[in-house]
């Protein structure tokens, strides 16, 4: 039996990167379709997105409080092989465009090739996945090609309605079966639980 599992995210959220990987260790034994569905977690974003400094300095409180989550960030990234390199990212973006691009994505089977491209140009890379050019040379290295005028549908933005239809206000957010969840970046093994309960298994 064939398991489906939708993944609510955002590509700025590190902790959806950190899930992705212990999602990826718990899937090996299983038939998994993943599938990447939309989560704004700055939704009223500028555009043009903002300076990361500037950003994290108002949601902490002060620079030194960023400073020292990322720092936690990266420990926790190491032990899932995810080199955070959060030195090198100097603004923090809209990412309503990247979600377009993994909605299509999805069509061309690419998806996940695509948002692995998004968090590895985002967090590795620090490049500024706000600007459309970079956004398409991303998405093109992932093997998705587009041309810039793609970007100006609302189409796919149909996904987010399974954020609010499961109430969430967290990523990442799992759906398993379209019935069972789980909330945060859970270990691998409570994953593999809550695929083994979805078969039937227990």
């Amino acid at each position: 039996m064939t398991l489906a599992v939708d993944v609510i995210s955002d590509v700025i959220c590190p902790w959806c990167y950190v899930g992705k990987r212990r999602l990826e260790k718990a899937i090996a034994g299983f038939d998994v379709k993943v599938r990447w569905l939309p989560f704004q977690l700055n939704p009223r974003m500028p555009r043009e997105g903002i300076s990361r400094k500037e950003y994290r300095t108002a949601k902490f409180g002060s620079w030194e409080r960023s400073l020292e989550l990322d720092a936690n960030m990266v420990a926790v990234g190491e032990a899932e092989g995810i080199l955070f390199a959060f030195e090198k990212i100097e603004r923090t973006p809209n990412t309503l465009d990247a979600h377009r691009l993994i909605w299509l994505a999805d069509k061309q089977d690419v998806q996940d090739a695509v948002v692995e491209g998004l968090f590895r140009a985002y967090f590795t890379e620090g490049r500024d996945i706000g600007r459309r050019q970079t956004l398409l040379d991303v998405v093109a290295e992932a093997g998705l090609e587009l041309g810039e005028a793609i970007l100006n549908s609302d189409e796919e933005l149909e996904g987010i309605k399974a954020a609010q239809r499961f109430g969430v206000d967290g990523v990442p957010f799992f759906i398993i079966n379209d019935k069972l969840t789980l909330a945060g970046a859970q270990p691998s093994d409570v994953f593999i639980a809550a695929f083994n309960r979805a078969l039937g298994r227990e």
